[in-house]
């Protein structure tokens, strides 16, 4: 009788300590919860007011890949959202060396002294090997990055379409909640399409290189159309002559393109960004592109068309993720890629009858 008596108060003992556990561990998970919001509304706060160190901080959530990080980034997003979309937004693209990093710092330099703040988002090529930014932009803008109304933050491209970092969108919005009124944007360049870049930014500005055979191979469709401005870039010493042979060919080529639904009409313009000669007339040009297009109502349009953009491209993109990451379509996937080795299905009806099965999960 006493052993069932131990027994019984052991098991109750064993019952309380286990339920003491379960309320420890729940209250643990409630206090970290509640640390992680302190620190999320901390840190939104510091950047609302224009704190550099909590911009970076920030935009490290944005680009991180861990579930946590992610939910602290949509929060600090949301934050942002009202204090957002009070810059001009500037896309700058063109091949290696046609001297990106030269023009964007004397460039920034010069927006400084006109009292703007300006922050560059440069989208650096990526290890195949490491992941990680192979060019390092802040070593290669040493002036600008001392300056206290200036802020770089160099991200390794990935695998992203036109080498931006697929979170660069939402760094603009945090640059932007945190004051900066110019941001620029430098894309790899190197030869994927710029499509991207272009769906994100206000102004277009398309930096060539005199030659070096760069002005017949930069009379392409594409890349021309999107281009609100041309800058021939290095247009100093000797190469100032055939820079002006460069600024001449661009405009007739221009001339070919059907009009803009802007109606802004593309300028070719000359610029040295190492001696700074003609960077304020680049300046001067965006002012009036961004005057005439708000004037007749494009850069609002242009924007809600932006959003719609990126509203499909994230719907496309978690699917795919939510699609390739499924543990049940893992293993199909697998057994169709068999089927296809050995003949005895399509591609195209291995692809149906995944679909299928993702749906109906």
């Amino acid at each position: 009788m006493a052993k069932s008596t131990n027994k019984s108060a052991l098991s109750q003992h064993k019952g309380i300590s286990a339920s003491e556990n379960v309320s420890d561990s729940a209250a643990e998970r409630i206090k970290n919860l509640r640390k992680r919001k302190q620190n999320t509304t901390t840190l939104l706060q510091q950047l609302l007011n224009g704190n550099k160190t909590a911009l970076g901080k920030a935009i490290t959530l944005v680009e991180s890949n861990q579930v946590k990080h992610q939910q602290q980034a949509s929060e600090i997003i949301e934050g942002a959202l009202a204090s957002a979309g009070k810059s001009i937004r500037i896309g700058i693209t063109g091949v290696p060396g046609v001297g990106k990093s030269t023009f964007i710092e004397t460039f920034g330099s010069h927006l400084l002294k006109l009292g703007k703040k300006v922050a560059v988002l440069a989208v650096d090529p990526s290890s195949s090997i490491s992941k990680g930014s192979i060019l390092g932009d802040k070593t290669r803008m040493e002036n600008l990055v001392k300056e206290n109304h200036a802020f770089i933050r160099p991200s390794p491209s990935g695998d992203s379409l036109g080498g931006v970092a697929r979170k660069t969108r939402e760094s603009i919005i945090l640059c932007e909640a945190a004051g900066f009124d110019v941001i620029l944007i430098e894309t790899v360049g190197v030869g994927q399409s710029e499509t991207t870049v272009h769906s994100m930014t206000d102004f277009f500005l398309l930096l060539k290189l005199a030659g070096a055979g760069d002005e017949l191979q930069g009379i392409k469709r594409g890349i021309m159309e999107m281009a609100d401005a041309i800058v021939i870039n290095k247009a100093d010493g000797e190469n100032l002559k055939p820079a002006k042979n460069a600024k001449l060919e661009f405009k007739r080529a221009l001339q070919l393109y059907p009009a803009k639904g802007s109606t802004w009409k593309p300028e070719v313009l000359m610029s040295s960004a190492l001696y700074n000669e003609g960077i304020a007339a680049v300046w001067d040009l965006i002012e009036s592109f961004e005057k005439n297009t708000k004037k007749n109502g494009y850069f609002e349009q242009n924007r809600k068309q932006q959003s719609k953009f990126w509203l499909l491209q994230t719907i496309n993109e978690q699917l795919k993720q939510s699609f390739y990451q499924n543990p049940e379509i893992k293993v199909a996937l697998e057994e169709q890629l068999q089927e296809i080795f050995d003949q005895k299905t399509t591609p195209f009806i291995a692809a149906k009858q995944l679909l299928e099965k993702y749906s109906k999960l």
